[in-house]
């Protein structure tokens, strides 16, 4: 089969590879569309401390059933499914309290194990979401992004009626823009770039702040009515941003952390004492594909107004290296395969 083959850092090509060898309890997928993500770049530009090489990469990943084991009932050949890449032990302390997404020996497709730029892939059968009919290839591959924004709101306890800002109009924002305003809450976006703004408006962001052209505290006080936000979500891991949000935030308020600092954020504890914050992170998703998938089928969150472009399978190598020198022309590009 042909695969996007990252022999080490720098170094990626579309390959010719066996198939992978079947195993018990594990579907064997064709697969239809795969998003390139920051986790690809990084193993690309030799950044991530996760990857190994080789890898083929890859980890936002739907298709079509190909095998079921004996047994199956529930999946047949043919079915169109996503994959949730989140390859977890069971056994460990998070896995037992069911908190499987930040296992200890967690493997995740296309980072320590090879990921979904194939033609086909085998994977756990508990890890397989059939979905509905007629919603388009490339938008399937949105299911898994939209798992992490789920996951960032719903850390945060987001409820009907709050504020929430949310730094960072990248993919996993502007996602989970979209998600609280499902839930009813009125989001805040927070990015220094105007463009990207103006996609958050487009897909229904009333307010948006670009923080070097106003004093954002002052922009949310005054939306606010002089109570700041009841929740930050930090979504850029930009070290300006996450110390922000910590002036972005109401006293007794709740910051959900999932964007990825390069480097170790100094922040002032003090004030997480002084305003009595709940701060959490952010790690991957639990149990959120059947609700992503549901808020897809029913055009609830538009994941088109993610979606930079769509390539073809040959194209995946060119596009990830132009995306390592020119990241801020991209939003989300997603790979579809014949």
């Amino acid at each position: 089969m042909k695969a996007i083959y990252l022999k080490e850092a720098g170094n990626i090509q579309v390959a010719d590879i066996n198939q992978p060898e079947s195993k018990a309890d594990q579907i064997l997928i064709r697969v239809k569309s795969v998003g390139i993500c920051g986790s690809d770049i990084s193993a690309y530009l030799g950044t991530s401390p996760l990857v190994t090489y080789p890898r083929i990469i890859g980890h936002e990943i739907a298709g079509e059933v190909v095998e079921v084991p004996a047994g199956e009932e529930l999946l047949a050949v043919g079915d169109r499914v996503v994959l949730e890449p989140y390859v977890y032990c069971g056994k460990c302390y998070p896995c037992r309290n069911k908190r499987t997404n930040c296992c200890e020996n967690l493997n995740v497709r296309g980072v320590h194990i090879d990921g979904g730029m194939a033609e086909y892939v085998y994977h756990p059968r508990h890890l397989v979401h059939k979905v509905p009919a007629g919603i388009p290839w490339n938008h399937l591959a949105m299911a898994e992004p939209l798992t992490i924004s789920m996951h960032a709101v719903n850390r945060s306890r987001l409820q009907q009626g709050e504020y929430a800002v949310i730094t960072g109009c990248g993919p996993i924002g502007l996602l989970a823009a979209q998600y609280a305003l499902t839930i009813g809450v009125k989001p805040i976006m927070v990015d220094p770039v105007d463009e990207r703004l103006a996609m958050a408006r487009k897909a229904g962001v009333e307010y948006t702040i670009n923080p070097v052209k106003e004093d954002a505290v002052e922009v949310i006080k005054e939306i606010t009515g002089g109570t700041m936000a009841e929740v930050v979500i930090e979504a850029s891991g930009n070290a300006a941003a996450i110390r922000s949000s910590i002036d972005y935030v109401a006293y007794s308020g709740r910051i959900s952390l999932v964007g990825y600092p390069k480097n170790e954020v100094a922040l002032p504890t003090a004030l997480f004492t002084k305003k009595e914050l709940d701060i959490v992170g952010a790690r991957n998703s639990f149990q959120a594909f059947a609700q992503s998938i549901r808020l897809i089928a029913e055009n609830k969150v538009d994941v088109a107004a993610v979606i930079t472009k769509t390539i073809s399978f040959e194209e995946i190598p060119a596009i990830v290296h132009d995306i390592s020198v020119n990241p801020g022309n991209y939003m989300k590009v997603i790979a579809e395969l014949e």
